[in-house]
């Protein structure tokens, strides 16, 4: 089961824009630093500190091979963010439903 901490750096990997792409390009995909930075205009160790905090949160883990540094996806490390956010899923069922509902009933009078 994560730890509290864990799931703190898991959501914060996440609450990033720059991240959330990473993420998405290492799920096709190991990916080394230059070619992940040949998708962004931003320095080299501007990436590389988005992929520090990737890696503290085990989302990515890195290898090296050679001089290049491979970064893969690991994605049991999101189900800790996937488990916490389905269970306000029935929450937000029920909203969309009301609203639903609402909307039908305005269009009929």
């Amino acid at each position: 089961m994560p730890t509290h901490t864990s799931e703190q750096a898991v959501f914060r990997a996440l609450s990033d824009p720059t991240r959330r792409s990473i993420i998405g390009m290492l799920e096709t995909q190991p990916m080394t630093v230059h070619q992940i930075t040949a998708h962004f205009e931003m320095s080299r160790p501007a990436i590389a500190k988005h992929l520090g905090i990737l890696q503290d949160s085990e989302i990515i883990t890195v290898r090296a091979s050679g001089r290049e540094r491979i970064n893969t996806l690991q994605p049991l490390a999101l189900k800790s963010a996937t488990q916490w956010l389905n269970q306000y899923s029935h929450f937000w069922d029920e909203k969309l439903l009301a609203l639903k509902s609402t909307i039908e009933n305005a269009n009929k009078t």
